[in-house]
């Protein structure tokens, strides 16, 4: 019975999971809340990469068609001359989507040997805090730009810049992207695209990495558990992916602010009751 009640906690971690990666809330902010109120604490990031991984798959799912192309029409345009003006849009896009990676990639290795310390319920409090102000303030201020659809090189950059917080855990990283692009005025189905194809690149190193990692550690881990997360976490971000990519609008963003606010409090409170 214990362990089928363990096996039950490790499926809603990877629902939270595949739920809160599409969602600009924060998902490693909420398996760090969950991982508290469920007691089951795990070891690192190597579960947070793990279902992240499933997470990868199934928004790769989602785009392939898009990735498929761009990779395609990147090809194209180094070896065959003749057709570039053809595919010069998606090559460059596929340049832009590397810009705006590069700040994350180099934060990541900056403090990939401190993140376990900013597993704690305060920091992530804060950092839910910090983000529900922000996209509360992208919704106060939206009447105040005008949307193009195209994403430039500056977008590009802002956003890669803004994407870079996502490192620690509460900040989250389409949210990250929403307030960058927004800031930018850049509309909210291109934001949405555009941070999803930066995920993909984003979640290769670590999805390689979280294969060594969980593979490493053998034993020390709960393969069930591990995969039961896994299996779960992949359903659910494809179907709220494909649900964002349908019906998110920037109206939409007060609701995330009020409940990341709400969430990082409830976060901050646990710190000193736990």
């Amino acid at each position: 019975m214990t362990q089928f009640i363990e096996y039950i906690k490790y499926m809603i971690l990877g629902l939270v999971q595949g739920i809160t990666e599409i969602l600009p809330i924060s998902s490693s902010g909420h398996l760090v809340l969950f991982q508290h109120l469920l007691n089951l604490q795990e070891p690192g990031l190597t579960f947070e990469m793990f279902t992240n991984m499933a997470s990868f798959i199934a928004i790769v799912l989602l785009f392939y068609k898009d990735i498929w192309t761009l990779i395609k029409h990147f090809f194209i345009f180094l070896f065959k001359p003749q057709q570039r003006d053809e595919v010069k849009d998606d090559f460059m896009y596929t340049v832009k989507l590397v810009i705006a990676i590069i700040p994350i990639g180099i934060a990541g290795l900056l403090f990939k040997d401190h993140m376990g310390e900013f597993k704690t319920l305060l920091s992530v409090g804060i950092a839910l805090f910090l983000t529900g102000g922000l996209l509360i303030g992208i919704y106060l201020t939206r009447e105040l730009r005008t949307s193009h659809e195209e994403v430039t090189f500056k977008d590009a950059l802002i956003m890669g810049l803004t994407q870079m917080f996502a490192i620690f855990p509460g900040i989250s990283r389409s949210g990250s992207t929403i307030i960058g692009g927004r800031v930018q005025s850049l509309s909210l189905k291109s934001i949405l695209k555009f941070s999803f194809l930066c995920y993909i690149l984003i979640s290769i190193p670590t999805s390689a990495l979280s294969i060594y990692e969980v593979i490493k550690l053998g034993e020390a881990i709960n393969w069930a558990g591990y995969l039961l997360a896994f299996g779960v976490t992949l359903v659910a971000t494809y179907f709220t992916g494909k649900l964002v990519m349908k019906k998110l609008k920037v109206d939409h963003l007060i609701y995330f602010g009020i409940y990341c606010v709400l969430i990082g409090i409830t976060a901050f409170v646990l710190h000193f009751v736990i």
